[in-house]
């Protein structure tokens, strides 16, 4: 199925990919629904699980508030919980065109504030292996996005444990860079002892200003820390961006060349994170 990119549809293993940051403010929810936009255009079949307590995936997925089973009750009932039997469908897929629409897949496990019931900092091991068993066994997809609350606490390293790797959502900052640093550090003492599967952490610069000498200096910087864990295109400032995710819109349906290309930035971010396997 292809809903309108010309690309294939991934096979094989389902990809399970966390969308985290240290840093509030940096636009990971952004970076997640445009991620997703993207599956959907590639023809990807995708979940998103929004675990952060403000559930902005959720809304922006154009899934009302109330629907569906939300995460922290799957959490709590994870060995007993299928999660496909939970999911919500995105309004997304009514934007796309008719012919496309019973082929396409993009789903949502709905987030609320009662997740930040699992959002401490001393989560017992157990609690750390609930999103994987509800994730385990999981078929009709090729791709699950894991939106993270922006801290390092329960429901981050909960998704860490589930992943296959981790996408740090940063911004040109000297504190957004200092706190990716010690993220990523973070991530590889995790994998050690937790998820030895988990592979090379990304990191994703968002919300770059091309006038600013400091966001120069600081993509310079990034460059050197991370080298080609760092992935390109980074994401311009988009003024855009609060009016698309206000309407609930894909960026890839959003009219007008600014979006446009903003739209062809995030396919080539998902290639790089999610390799086609063939036709």
């Amino acid at each position: 199925m292809d809903a309108g990119s010309g690309n294939f549809r991934m096979m094989g293993r389902v990809q399970i990919v966390s969308v985290s940051s240290l840093k509030g403010g940096v636009g990971k929810t952004s970076v997640t629904t445009g991620l997703a936009s993207a599956a959907l255009m590639r023809g990807m079949r995708t979940l998103v699980v929004d675990l952060d307590p403000h559930a902005d995936s959720t809304t922006s997925l154009a899934v009302a508030r109330g629907d569906g089973t939300e995460v922290a009750q799957l959490l709590r009932n994870a060995r007993r919980s299928r999660v496909s039997e939970h999911v919500v469908r995105s309004g997304w897929l009514d934007l796309l065109p008719p012919e496309h629409r019973s082929e396409a897949r993009l789903d949502v496990v709905v987030g609320s504030a009662l997740s930040s019931t699992f959002d401490r900092p001393d989560i017992r091991p157990r609690d750390l292996r609930r999103l994987k068993a509800l994730l385990t066994g999981l078929t009709g997809y090729d791709l699950v996005l894991l939106d993270c609350p922006p801290s390092l606490s329960g429901l981050t390293r909960i998704a860490w444990s589930a992943a296959d790797q981790v996408v740090l959502v940063a911004e040109p900052s000297l504190f957004s860079v200092a706190g990716t640093e010690r993220a990523m550090r973070a991530i590889r003492l995790f994998s050690q002892e937790f998820n030895p599967g988990l592979g090379r952490t990304k990191v994703v610069v968002n919300r770059v200003r091309t006038d600013s000498t400091e966001h120069e200096f600081r993509l310079f910087e990034m460059e050197s820390l991370y080298h080609d864990a760092l992935l390109v295109p980074v994401l311009e400032e988009d003024s855009q961006w609060q009016q698309i995710q206000g309407a609930a819109y894909p960026v890839h349906r959003w009219p007008g060349d600014q979006a446009r290309g903003l739209a062809e930035a995030f396919d080539q971010l998902l290639v790089q994170l999610v390799p086609p396997t063939g036709d």
